[in-house]
């Protein structure tokens, strides 16, 4: 494979591509004198990709795209992960690829413990009493209170930086922490017992709350099946920030219907934006977010500083890139 190089600082344009985030604006505030512009649909990136050295994007990727890509040298992804991209064909094409792993890892693990806080304090139900302007009661019921994290058990599939950081979190309130992880041995500190994939439907009877924060790949897409919730237990929950397709959608589904497990909490779905028709939107039991575990006010900022790196590093001729994976 022959890399392309990337021209010289003078000469080098960079393509934003994102409906919504405020990349170029940022980039410009750090006085780099680099050329760049910006594009807010798919349609204008298939029109102006011929014109960019890097490209910084996220959900417009296409891998069709490398076809009329004559000068793109670089891709400085906008997200953390990574499953839209073909390394076979941008390696082929000789495009350097770098994820935008760690720019949330913040973000989304807090993101996630408001899930399951907002899970256990019944926050859900209490927004919706609010709006149809309904005061609840003290419950009687002891298994239909409000309840505390402190003992429960959590179960985190995928133990990167977010998983880590989550189970910092939980152990903050006193929970009793369970990494599921591709190589147990290493990188499972924060954890009080890691164990390998391979013994996922072990521990998740143990589980109250099971949070995945593991990328999509081939091991773990529909890896939350009809035999995990079997696995888990009627009061357990399942909070999802990973991907929506490392949970079988139909069996997330019918676990919910038939009081399988207690409940979840997602921030992503198979299809996004969830369509209309679907039947997650009615479910009582379920606490849908728009993929927006990973927002903060910071992201911009976060991805440029890994993008300026990135390209500092390539001018320097240094093979190794920050989250590189192409």
């Amino acid at each position: 494979m022959t890399i392309r190089k990337l021209p010289p600082k003078d000469q080098l344009t960079i393509c934003f591509a994102h409906p919504a985030y405020r990349m170029q604006e940022r980039f410009a505030l750090r006085n780099t004198g680099i050329k760049s512009f910006e594009v807010r649909s798919l349609d204008e990136l298939k029109a102006r990709i011929g014109d960019a050295d890097v490209l910084s994007v996220s959900g417009f990727w296409r891998n069709e795209l490398i076809e009329s890509a004559k000068k793109l040298a670089f891709i400085q992804s906008i997200s953390a992960g990574t499953d839209q991209y073909s390394r076979e064909m941008l390696g082929g094409a000789g495009v350097r690829v770098a994820s935008a792993q760690g720019s949330n890892e913040r973000a989304v693990a807090e993101h996630a413990i408001a899930l399951i806080l907002a899970i256990v304090r019944k926050l859900p139900m209490a927004r919706d009493n609010q709006i149809a302007r309904k005061w609840r009661g003290l419950i009687s019921e002891i298994p239909q209170r409000e309840d505390e994290l402190g003992g429960k058990t959590l179960v985190i599939v995928g133990m990167g930086r977010i998983g880590s950081r989550l189970a910092k979190l939980a152990k903050a309130f006193d929970m009793h922490v369970i990494a599921v992880k591709r190589d147990p041995t290493a990188g499972a500190e924060a954890a009080d017992v890691a164990v390998p994939q391979s013994r996922l439907l072990e521990v998740l009877p143990q589980a109250d709350f099971v949070a995945l924060t593991c990328p999509l790949n081939p091991s773990t897409e529909n890896l939350i099946d009809a035999k995990a919730f079997a696995a888990m237990k009627p009061s357990a929950y399942l909070v999802n920030v990973a991907r929506g397709r490392v949970v079988n959608e139909p069996a997330l589904s019918e676990a919910l219907q038939l009081g399988r497990i207690a409940g979840a909490a997602i921030d992503c779905v198979w299809e996004e934006p969830l369509p209309e028709s679907s039947p997650l939107w009615c479910m009582p039991n379920l606490f849908i977010t728009p993929h927006t575990a990973g927002e903060t006010q910071k992201y911009e900022d976060n991805v440029i500083d890994l993008l300026l790196e990135n390209l500092d590093r390539q001018w320097r001729g240094d093979s190794t890139l920050k989250n590189g994976f192409v």
